[in-house]
């Protein structure tokens, strides 16, 4: 296992060793190619499986009220990952694989366990409760965690700790409930259409209420434990191999068991339901959503406590550590960009700053011994990408330092934010060389 370096290697050196080519089958064109095309045929699937459930009418009505807290809920989701935004490739197919893939599965497996069991029992009434509070929780919370597994193990660059699988899992339930949503919304407007209810006392209205005004943050509530035991599974070390298998399961289990006790809920009758939301729903809710603002901004103080000692070995400038561990100067950082440079210089500015947080990151898992083999060169790998952008980042971070943050005396200069570890002499260069100074105008 490598340990951090205490300077990384001048930018320009020649990684070891001399890739292989990789088999057909696992070229990113096939394997994005297979993905889409799977999203695309459960997406068709499912789109004709409600539409036959609901009628056209309903579907629509359905569609136009389910989307309400879309936005609502992937901007929240987005939020909790502003720290270290992932690619948007894997946020559209976690909210893909649960609108489409998901919902397909548990449409046709919640079914067919629920007839088996009716067929088996003679109890069709029996046979629903059966599969509402044990058969369905299984099953869709089975169906929604595989999206968070397919990242875990094949984007693990884009999964450092537990809001990558808060995110993960968040958009993964907000595509199912989207699909759900819509479903249960249509089917309720097509019972109104044959018994006449309209306005506040039909069926539609009451639906409306208790999932889209009530609780839209039920399902990604019960997939966000999973998703937390993924984030914890990612910050094992290699060697834990029980740890990350029993960490993801138990989440998982935890997600069951909570949407089977919401589910079971509509058993009790009404006041029964207005219990387990109030004395259950409401406080989980709370609970987590405190647990995943404390790890952003614990995850803020990472980068903060990490990145001085790039500074010290020239990679980064003494205010960026400050400026990228404070959302805050990241925001001015990318306006002033934009402003002076246009799109493409915020676009290289965030980029600069979401490789930085990997750097934090990978540095802290290396000094706590949980970093993987190829520490050294995913290291030098994002060294290498804010190499790049430094031109368009460093004046916009610096002066978003000066905005965010009181100057600090430090000897005979000023710095902003927290000290490097180590600050040259007076009359020596600002910078360690390596042959030549990567700051020198």
């Amino acid at each position: 296992m490598a340990s951090s370096p205490p300077y990384p290697p001048y930018p320009g050196a020649a990684p070891g060793g001399t890739p292989r080519h990789p088999h057909w089958w696992q070229r990113p064109a096939v394997r994005y190619g297979a993905m889409v095309t799977l999203l695309a045929l459960s997406g068709l699937v499912i789109l004709a499986l409600v539409r036959e459930q609901t009628g056209t009418r309903g579907f629509l009505v359905g569609l136009g009220l389910a989307v309400l807290p879309v936005p609502l809920l992937l901007a929240a989701f987005r939020w909790l990952g502003r720290v270290e935004p992932g690619p948007w490739r894997n946020l559209l197919f976690a909210f893909a694989w649960g609108a489409c893939a998901a919902a397909l599965i548990a449409i046709v497996a919640n079914s067919f366990a629920t007839r088996w069991i009716a067929t088996a029992t003679a109890d069709p009434a029996g046979a629903d409760t059966l599969g509402a509070t044990v058969i369905a929780p299984v099953v869709e919370e089975t169906a929604k965690a595989a999206a968070v597994l397919l990242l875990f193990l094949f984007r693990r660059r884009d999964f450092h700790g537990i809001l990558g699988g808060v995110v993960a899992a968040g958009f993964t339930a907000t595509g199912f409930a989207f699909t759900e949503n819509v479903l249960y919304l249509g089917n309720a407007f097509g019972t109104d259409q044959l018994t006449g209810g309209s306005g506040i006392a039909s069926g539609t209205a009451a639906t409306f209420f208790v999932r889209i005004v009530m609780s839209p943050f039920a399902h990604p509530l019960f997939t966000v434990l999973t998703g937390i035991g993924f984030g914890a599974a990612a910050l094992a070390a290699d060697r834990q191999r029980v740890r990350r298998v029993l960490l993801p399961l138990a989440g998982l289990l935890l997600a069951m068991g909570m949407h089977a006790l919401w589910n079971g809920s509509a058993t009790l009758g009404q006041f029964g339901f207005i219990a387990v939301y109030g004395a259950f729903m409401v406080p989980a809710f709370g609970l987590l959503t405190w647990l995943v603002v404390w790890t952003r901004q614990r995850e803020l103080r990472t980068v903060r406590t990490e990145l001085p000692a790039y500074a010290v070995a020239g990679w980064l400038r003494p205010a960026e550590p400050f400026a990228l561990g404070s959302m805050r100067a990241r925001r001015l950082a990318r306006k002033f960009a934009r402003e002076h440079g246009g799109r493409p210089a915020a676009r290289a500015v965030a980029q600069y700053e979401a490789y930085a947080t990997s750097l934090a990151f990978l540095r802290h898992r290396g000094r706590a011994g949980k970093a993987g083999a190829d520490f050294v060169t995913r290291e030098r790998e994002l060294l290498l990408e804010l190499w790049r952008r430094r031109a368009a980042a460093r004046p916009a971070l610096e002066h978003a330092a000066r905005l965010t943050a009181p100057p600090v005396p430090y000897g005979a200069g000023w710095a902003y934010g927290p000290v490097p570890a180590r600050w040259p002499a007076q009359g020596q260069p600002p910078y360690p060389a390596y042959g030549e100074n990567p700051y020198r105008r």
